[in-house]
C-alpha cells in the first residue's frame, strides 16, 4: 500500500471529502479536478524535490558575505511549486487561487513533505499570507499577501530573540514611530510606519535568493510615554518588514531595508533551510540615511500576538503533517529495507536450523513489531492532521452550527496535532533505523537523515511542555469545557457505531474507557483551583490524551474500513484492521500510568531542590 492509496482512502472513504464540492465555495470541483491536484503535486515532488533530499542535507546554505546560497535544485523546487498554484490554492478566484478546500491542499501537500521535508521553500509564505488577508489592510494585502501567493515574495515569522526563545513576554525589539520622514507615519499608505530595532532568532528562510523580496512578520513592542517597553505580551504590535522597500504596487524601490543576516544557524535537521538570526535596524542598511527597519504596523497596536497566533496555529499543525510525514517516509523506506534483507532463521520446536537458508528480516515478529507500530503511528498522524484540516473547511463554509463546533473541535485538537506527531513519528524513525540494523545509523540509508530532521519538530512552534500547557492549562477548561465535551460526544458517538460491529466492540470499550479516564484525570488536575499543581504534569496529560484521541481516530478509520471493505484490497483492509488493533493493544494501555500522576497531583518533579539534581 502506498501513500496515494492512504491519501485517497482518507479523504473519499473516511472524510467524505468528494462532498465539500455541494458548497458553493467549492461549487466548481469534482473528485477529477481533486485528484488532478493530487496528481500534479505527487509528480513535482518525486521529479524536484525526492531526487535532491540528500542534496540538500549535505549541501546547507552559506553565507558569502553578500547573500546566502542555496543549491540550484532548491531554487528548481521553489519555482516548480510556485508555478504550480500551490501557494494559493485555497484562495479566491479573482486573486488567482484555486478555492480548493484545505482538507485537498493539506493531502497534496503531504508530498512534498515526504519527498524532503527541508527542501520546503514556500514553509511559512502562506501562513504569512494567510494572516495578512485575515488581519491587515486592503493594500497591506494588495502589496504584501498577493505577492506572496504568487511565489514573487516569501515570506517568514520572526518572533523569537535570542535571550527570550518561547518566551514572548520579554521580547525586546522596539517599533517608535518614524516621524522624521516626508510623510506623516500614521498616514503612510502601506500601514502606521515605525523604524525597528532588534535581534531574532530561528527564523527559517530569514535570508536567500529564492524570491525578490523576503516579507518579515516582526513581533515587537512600542514604548510607552516614559520611553519603557510594556511588560508581558499586551504591549507586542505585529509589522510588516520587508526585506527591500516597496510602493504601493508592490514594486520594488531598489533601496535595502535595514534589515541584516547576523548569521546562519546549522542545525542537527531540515539542513537544506535557512535558518537565520536577523539584526533589525542596526545600520548596516540604513533608510533615507538612517538606522532603524521600516516596519508597517499590522492592525492596532498591542494586538500583536493575537494576530500572530492565526499564523502560528497553522504553523502548529503544519509541523504536525512535516512530522507525520517523516515518520512515514522512515516507515516505507524500513518497509522496503525488510521485505529485501535476509537474516537469521525461524526458531521451531528444535531451535534455529542453520542448514536452512535465511529468511527476510520482515518474517521475524519482532520486525513486524516495530513495523507496525511505525504504521500505527504514521498513518494515525495524517489522518488526525487530515481530519484537522477538515475541521478547519467545516469552520469556513459549514453551516454556522458546525462551523462553531469546528472552531472548538480545533482549539482542544491543535496542540495534539502538533505535539502527538512530534513525538510519535520521531519514534517511528527511530523504530526504522533499528530494522535497518547498522546499516540505519549509516548514510548509505535516509533513514538516519529523516530521524534528524524530525527531532527538529518536537521543539518547532513550541516545545511539548508548551503544548501541554496549552492543552491543561487553557484549550480543555476555556469557555466552560465546551470544546472538551463536543470531542467526548464525538468520540462516544464513534464507540456507539463500532459496538455495532463484532469486530470494534473491545476497541469501542477500551475507548470509552480511556475517555471516562481523561474526563476524571482533568477534573483531579484542578482539584485545588492551583496552576502549579495541576499543570506539574502536563506533558503526562498531553501524551494521554493525545494517545486517546489518536484511539479514537483509528476507530473511526477502522468504521470507514468496514464501510469501504467491498471497494478495497484485502491488503488494505487488513493493513489498517491490524494497524488499529496494534493500537489498542500496545500503544492505548500507557495511558494508565501517565494519568496515575496527574490525578494525584504528584509535585517529584516541580519539588525536588536544585541541588539534588
Amino acid at each position: 500500500m502506498n501513500h496515494r492509496q492512504t491519501l485517497e482512502f482518507l479523504l473519499y472513504d473516511w472524510l467524505q471529502a468528494e462532498s465539500l464540492s455541494a458548497r458553493p465555495r467549492f461549487a466548481e470541483h469534482t473528485r477529477a479536478t481533486f485528484d488532478a491536484v493530487l496528481d500534479t503535486c505527487e509528480r513535482i515532488a518525486r521529479e524536484k524535490y525526492a531526487p535532491f533530499n540528500r542534496l540538500v542535507d549535505t549541501e546547507e546554505p552559506r553565507f558569502d558575505g553578500e547573500k546566502v546560497i542555496l543549491p540550484q535544485a532548491t531554487h528548481e523546487a521553489y519555482r516548480a511549486y510556485a508555478d504550480s498554484g500551490m501557494l494559493s490554492a485555497a484562495q479566491d478566484y479573482d486573486i488567482g487561487g484555486m478555492q480548493l478546500p484545505y482538507t485537498v491542499e493539506a493531502a497534496a501537500n503531504s508530498f512534498f513533505a515526504l519527498a524532503s521535508i527541508s527542501i520546503n521553500p514556500a514553509l511559512l509564505t502562506v501562513g504569512n499570507a494567510n494572516l495578512l488577508m485575515a488581519h491587515g489592510s486592503a493594500l497591506q494585502q494588495k502589496v504584501f499577501a498577493l505577492n506572496e501567493f504568487s511565489g514573487r515574495f516569501a515570506g517568514t515569522m520572526c518572533l523569537s530573540e535570542p535571550q527570550a526563545g518561547s518566551s514572548l513576554s520579554d521580547i525586546a525589539t522596539r517599533a517608535v514611530p518614524d516621524v522624521q520622514a516626508d510623510t506623516p507615519w500614521e498616514q503612510d499608505p502601506l500601514g502606521p510606519r515605525y523604524r525597528l530595532t532588534g535581534h531574532k532568532m530561528w527564523i527559517s528562510g530569514g535570508e536567500h535568493e529564492l524570491s525578490e523580496n523576503i516579507i518579515h512578520l516582526v513581533l515587537a513592542k512600542i514604548p510607552g510615554p516614559d520611553g519603557k517597553l510594556v511588560p508581558g505580551t499586551q504591549g507586542i504590535s505585529l509589522f510588516i518588514v520587508p526585506k527591500k522597500l516597496v510602493d504601493t504596487e508592490g514594486r520594488l524601490t531598489g533601496e535595502r531595508n535595514d534589515v541584516a543576516l547576523a548569521g546562519l544557524n546549522h542545525k542537527l535537521g531540515w539542513r537544506g533551510t535557512s535558518n537565520t538570526l536577523l539584526n533589525f535596524g542596526e545600520g548596516k542598511y540604513p533608510v533615507a540615511g538612517r538606522a532603524g527597519a521600516i516596519g508597517y504596523r499590522v492592525g492596532e497596536p498591542g494586538h500583536g500576538l493575537a494576530y500572530m497566533f492565526h499564523m502560528m496555529n497553522e504553523a502548529r499543525i503544519a509541523i504536525g503533517m512535516a512530522a507525520t510525514m517523516l515518520g512515514l517516509a522512515g516507515y516505507y523506506a524500513s518497509l522496503e529495507y525488510a521485505k529485501n534483507r535476509p537474516q537469521g532463521r525461524p526458531v521451531g520446536q528444535g531451535g534455529k536450523d542453520a542448514a536452512k537458508p535465511q529468511v527476510r528480516i520482515i518474517e521475524h515478529a519482532d520486525v513486524r513489531r516495530m513495523l507496525l507500530a511505525q504504521k500505527a503511528y504514521g498513518e494515525g498522524a495524517l489522518a488526525l492532521n487530515l481530519l484537522c484540516a477538515r475541521l478547519v473547511d467545516e469552520r469556513y463554509t459549514g453551516t454556522p452550527e458546525s462551523a462553531e463546533e469546528a472552531r472548538l473541535l480545533l482549539e482542544v485538537l491543535t496542540p495534539i496535532a502538533k505535539s502527538w506527531p512530534s513525538e510519535n513519528c520521531l519514534e517511528a524513525n527511530s523504530l526504522a533505523i533499528q530494522v535497518h540494523g547498522g546499516y540505519g545509523y549509516t548514510r548509505d540509508f535516509p533513514v538516519e537523515q529523516y530521524w534528524r530532521d524530525n527531532r527538529l519538530n518536537m521543539i518547532h512552534e513550541g516545545t511539548h511542555g508548551i503544548q501541554a500547557m496549552d492543552l491543561l492549562g487553557r484549550k480543555v477548561r476555556m469557555e466552560g469545557g465546551r470544546g472538551l465535551t463536543l470531542l467526548a460526544e464525538r468520540m462516544r458517538a464513534s464507540a456507539a457505531r463500532a459496538q455495532a460491529e463484532p469486530a470494534l466492540r473491545e476497541p469501542a470499550q477500551a475507548l470509552t474507557l480511556a475517555l471516562a479516564q481523561i474526563g476524571q484525570a482533568t477534573q483531579d488536575a484542578w482539584a485545588t483551583g492551583q496552576p502549579s499543581e495541576a499543570l506539574a504534569n502536563a506533558v503526562p496529560y498531553l501524551q494521554a490524551f493525545g494517545h486517546t484521541v489518536l484511539a479514537w481516530v483509528w476507530l473511526d478509520v477502522a468504521l470507514a474500513t468496514l464501510r469501504a471493505d467491498a471497494t478495497l484490497s484485502k491488503a488494505q483492509s487488513v493493513g489498517r484492521m491490524g494497524a488499529m488493533q496494534y493500537f489498542y493493544h500496545y500503544e492505548l494501555p500507557k495511558i494508565g500510568a501517565w494519568l496515575q500522576v496527574v490525578r494525584q497531583r504528584d509535585m517529584t518533579c516541580a519539588n525536588l531542590p536544585e541541588e539534588a539534581f
